[in-house]
């Protein structure tokens, strides 16, 4: 568990413990955030019982899966992401971490739980303590720090895939043909894109429910730039991701033609070399018959065979080569 109380925009006491909450809520003059890191559900529930929080939130809190969103209660203010990340992953497996992050917001304290211990903490403390603006706005302030988190690790996870991209259009114009490495890593890349892009959209939704709250408590119009500034960073990635995933799709089916291409290549030399070899068959099918012909039984015969043959030959391909066939 961590926590943190300020008053008047300084901080007056760090990591209490749980039971200390309702003392420092309780005062008005006093911000409080605290933290749970994957809270069991009866302490999660009897925390929620003695602030008023709403049921179906706490089940959200702690149910796997539950998408993005941003829930306007009478007592509180439910808000829910996802900080991700890529890891070193075996084999074929995803790289992409995702650590739930649930909030929830009253007048004068941010209370967050974490599924995991993913998330970085100390990037969060670590804005807080170089920015006290953000401490005097209060608890709007507080979880304004927290999404921006989130975005920016948003920003670094799809760079990351960006990179990928640009690695895989490398391979995929690399003088020797990678067809089935580039179809691997296109599809990887695509994978983990959607499940990036599943956390990242509903991202736009979330931030709009935030301000609408704030603007209803009137909240400081300074920090509604700040949230503004983060909408516009939310809908970049956004955008970033939507041209990502147009990129990997038109990465692979260019694997694709290129890869019939490369067949069709293949295939016209071998048409080219076939016909080749087809004239000495005929010559020498012709001139094998058992019947008299001019040269029958006769040296000329043999040279008649022969030079036609290699004239046919070379003529093929010389005709064959100006029209790059072989």
């Amino acid at each position: 568990m961590s926590s943190r109380v300020w008053r008047d925009g300084q901080l007056v006491e760090s990591d209490f413990e749980l039971d200390a909450l309702d003392q420092y809520l309780a005062d008005p003059n006093a911000l409080v955030w605290f933290d749970l890191c994957q809270p069991t559900s009866e302490l999660l529930a009897r925390l929620a019982g003695e602030l008023n929080f709403s049921s179906h939130s706490v089940e959200d809190a702690l149910a796997p899966q539950e998408r993005p969103k941003a829930i306007w209660h009478a007592e509180h203010v439910f808000v829910q992401a996802y900080s991700v990340r890529l890891v070193d992953a075996p084999g074929f497996e995803s790289r992409v971490r995702a650590t739930r992050m649930s909030a929830f917001m009253v007048p004068n304290g941010l209370i967050t739980v974490r599924s995991d211990d993913g998330f970085d903490i100390a990037a969060l403390l670590q804005r807080w303590d170089e920015d006290p603006r953000l401490i005097e706005f209060g608890v709007g302030g507080l979880l304004h720090t927290l999404l921006d988190v989130i975005v920016d690790a948003h920003d670094d996870v799809t760079g990351q895939l960006d990179d990928g991209m640009e690695a895989l259009e490398d391979l995929l114009f690399d003088e020797k043909p990678q067809t089935r490495q580039v179809s691997k890593r296109a599809y990887q890349l695509r994978r983990e894109l959607v499940e990036v892009r599943r956390l990242v959209l509903p991202m736009r939704d979330v931030v709009n429910v935030v301000i609408r709250y704030g603007h209803t408590l009137g909240w400081d119009e300074r920090l509604r730039y700040y949230y503004d500034d983060l909408y516009d960073h939310v809908q970049r990635e956004a955008e970033w991701t939507e041209s990502l995933r147009d990129l990997v799709s038109s990465i692979f089916e260019t694997n694709l033609s290129l890869n019939d291409m490369r067949l069709n290549v293949v295939m016209k030399k071998l048409s080219g070399w076939a016909a080749i070899i087809a004239v000495p068959t005929l010559v020498t099918g012709w001139f094998g018959m058992n019947v008299p012909y001019p040269g029958f039984q006769q040296p000329l015969g043999l040279w008649l065979a022969l030079g036609i043959s290699v004239m046919a030959v070379v003529t093929l391909y010389v005709m064959f080569s100006r029209y790059d066939w072989i």
